[in-house]
């Protein structure tokens, strides 16, 4: 099983950044392009929450799949987990965390997987797969910060 974490702090309130996380729209616009996510069953737009699941279908290194997630725990602006019930993986768990720093969120991602196949699997998760997901992560990150924080600089100017 491989364990990937990214942080990022980000100019924004924690709750702001907790509902953008959690939006399935914002989701699929915040991913790599290339990978043409969508949200094909379950919640499929706005914030999924504790129990809902969720089914992405896009394109991984070359190989179009569909991927199914439940939440399975929830505390409202400080945590969330969705776990694979469907896919490509052995097993997949991704905990969202945010902390509150004086007006600024600390969000961090840890995602454990395991590939299939066994040391074959084991193999792949370490060549390949490791770094893939880091820089899944580490995009929708960036992608999340820059939207909220011109959300906060948006609303700022309004007034």
């Amino acid at each position: 099983m491989i364990t990937v974490k990214t942080q990022i702090e980000i100019s924004a309130p924690i709750q702001l950044c907790f509902d953008l996380a959690r939006d399935i729209e914002i989701h699929t616009k915040t991913v790599w392009k290339h990978t043409k996510e969508k949200a094909i069953e379950g919640v499929t737009s706005g914030p999924i929450g504790f129990g809902q699941s969720v089914t992405f279908e896009a394109t991984h290194l070359f190989i179009r799949q569909k991927l199914t997630s439940k939440i399975t725990e929830y505390k409202e602006t400080y945590l969330f987990v969705d776990e694979m019930q469907k896919g490509a993986f052995k097993s997949l768990k991704h905990i969202h965390e945010f902390i509150e720093l004086d007006g600024k969120t600390l969000m961090s991602d840890t995602l454990y997987f395991e590939a299939p196949f066994g040391i074959l699997g084991r193999v792949v998760e370490r060549i390949i797969l490791e770094k893939y997901m880091k820089k899944f992560l580490e995009h929708r990150n960036i992608e999340l910060k820059r939207l909220a924080e011109k959300k906060v600089e948006g609303n700022w100017r309004s007034h």
